[in-house]
């Protein structure tokens, strides 16, 4: 989740796929009215998962935040809606997407949705914005609320499992039956998925960046310019790295390297290891250069958009460009990389799916409003929070 996205309002919630290839895609534009909530989905747990379930199941597909699903294949050519949720709505944040079923925020609101035809299944009311994504393991739905909370909600009915009083402006990675979030306060919290007890608490400044859970490490950016690497059992910092602006990206962790933007105008690798930066890469001299979108990393590649409106593709050994593209202005969307294709958003209202290899341009869909979200590719769909309709 980018900081610039919780900026944006957008009007509705769309899908699109394969024009010819799904069961809508020759129908007229659908317009879902949300039902009221009592229709339970099949996704409950069987209690035997350990882990994430098939899709996309929290921000950037894992808690890597890479970006980046080898399972998954997406459309290559041309585009239409299937279906939108919502009319005028605020929807700040992308959705997870598991077993079949939507899960994203609208508002206050959060809601489970069928990702066939958009009916809404059920939904679960907060006091305030919900700024995150959705984090979907082990049939739970984990997310926050600015009303200062982090909720756990089940996934079949929505009924609230457990709600802890921390103020969330990330989204949670779940990894080994812990929650890990950043607070509104720029605080890092484990909570037991389970319980929602505290586990550890890390203070720092202002952040709004989500973390990445990567081989019992936490990596985090702050707004003081600071990436940092935590234990996962206890919080202590292991190490630190300092960019020369917030950092408002999501690291992206592939390999044993960090791949992170900071508002600095540069993209870093660092070492997972000892915090030793690698390389970095200058996006440009403008004031419009900040890099606040979130990497992904996929094949030996880093793709990621900035403020200058390009789309860059550099290469993870060395930080050497390897091919731009060019939108029509601000990318703060986040890519995701899947089947060789990248889909990423941009002000300029389309969405884009460019070709991993060179960076041509494969189709683009006119959302009518900023694509500030990253875009979520599941079973040849894309789901993604913006554009409007008519």
């Amino acid at each position: 989740m980018d900081r610039r996205s919780l900026l944006a309002t957008t009007a509705g919630f769309l899908t699109a796929s394969s024009a010819g290839c799904l069961r809508l895609s020759n129908q007229e534009t659908a317009t879902v009215t949300p039902s009221e909530a009592g229709t339970d989905t099949e996704t409950e747990s069987d209690g035997e998962k350990s882990g994430p379930s098939p899709g996309s199941p929290m921000f950037q597909y894992d808690a890597a935040n890479t970006g980046t699903n080898t399972d998954e294949t997406g459309p290559q050519s041309s585009v239409e809606v299937e279906w939108s949720y919502g009319e005028s709505t605020s929807m700040l944040s992308p959705p997870a997407v598991v077993d079949g079923t939507v899960y994203a925020a609208d508002g206050a609101e959060v809601f489970a949705a069928s990702a066939d035809d958009g009916n809404k299944q059920w939904s679960f009311d907060t006091e305030s914005t919900v700024f995150s994504s959705p984090a979907v393991v082990d049939g739970t739905v984990y997310f926050g609320s600015y009303d200062f909370s982090l909720y756990a909600v089940s996934a079949a009915d929505g009924t609230e499992q457990w709600s802890s009083d921390i103020s969330v402006s990330s989204s949670p990675a779940v990894v080994d039956n812990t929650v890990y979030v950043v607070s509104g306060e720029g605080n890092v919290y484990a909570v037991s998925a389970g319980a929602g007890s505290e586990q550890w608490s890390y203070e720092t400044g202002v952040a709004t960046s989500s973390p990445a859970v990567v081989d019992n490490t936490v990596y985090v950016g702050f707004a003081d310019g600071t990436v940092s690497a935590l234990s996962a059992a206890d919080g202590t910092e292991q190490w630190s790295f300092q960019t020369g602006n917030p950092v408002h990206s999501s690291p992206a962790v592939v390999d044993g390297t960090v791949y992170v933007g900071s508002n600095d105008h540069h993209v870093y690798a660092i070492s997972a290891a000892d915090g030793i930066g690698q390389w970095s890469y200058k996006t440009g001299d403008a004031w419009r250069s900040d890099v606040s979108a979130s990497p992904a990393v996929a094949d030996g590649t880093v793709y990621i958009g900035s403020d200058t409106g390009s789309v860059y593709a550099l290469s993870a050994e060395d930080g050497t460009e390897q091919w731009t593209f060019e939108t029509g202005d601000l990318v703060q969307s986040s890519p995701v990389v899947v089947d060789g294709t990248v889909y990423v958003g941009s002000d300029d209202n389309n969405l884009y799916a460019l070709s991993a290899a060179d960076g041509s341009e494969q189709w683009s869909y006119d959302t009518g409003s900023r694509v500030d979200t990253s875009p979520v590719v599941v079973d040849d769909t894309i789901f993604f929070s913006g554009g409007a309709l008519s």
